[in-house]
């Protein structure tokens, strides 16, 4: 049975053990107190709305949000920032489940849609979100300022 939470301060630790992993898939080096600081930051700060995803009686994935507003629709836009599901739980549709999670998501909060990125090199991330109904857009380039 597939259960989806609302991450909480009360979910802190096996959130953080979740966001390390993820971490450690972009090749981040490990910082799991330095992910449970920022992850308590967020969710203290209403900063992000992220969901978790429990199989197996434990939760196994996570898909985190954070709010844009979109120029053209004039309307919030959530950016899908983070989705992860446990290597052990891949292969049974729960990320779909979250990113379903993620869509109805704006439909309670009146937003125009989801925005993600992801690496070339995500197979998995580059079949899965055009199953799901997102559209590739290759008519812009995205650059990041890092100070």
């Amino acid at each position: 049975m597939k259960e989806i939470e609302v991450a909480t301060l009360e979910h802190l630790n096996e959130f953080a053990e979740l966001f390390n992993s993820y971490r450690i898939f972009y090749r981040q080096v490990p910082d799991l107190e330095k992910g449970k600081a920022f992850l308590r930051d967020r969710i203290i700060n209403k900063e992000t709305v992220t969901y978790l995803i429990k199989a197996d009686n434990k939760f196994v994935g996570f898909a985190q949000l954070y709010p844009l507003y979109h120029y053209g629709k004039l309307q919030r836009q959530w950016l899908l920032s983070d989705l992860f599901v446990s290597p052990d739980f891949r292969g049974r549709g729960l990320s779909i489940d979250l990113i379903d999670r993620c869509k109805q998501h704006c439909d309670e909060t009146d937003a125009c849609g989801l925005l993600l990125e992801t690496e070339k090199t995500n197979d998995i991330g580059n079949r899965l979100y055009p199953k799901c109904g997102f559209e590739l857009d290759e008519a812009h380039n995205y650059y990041n300022w890092w100070k």
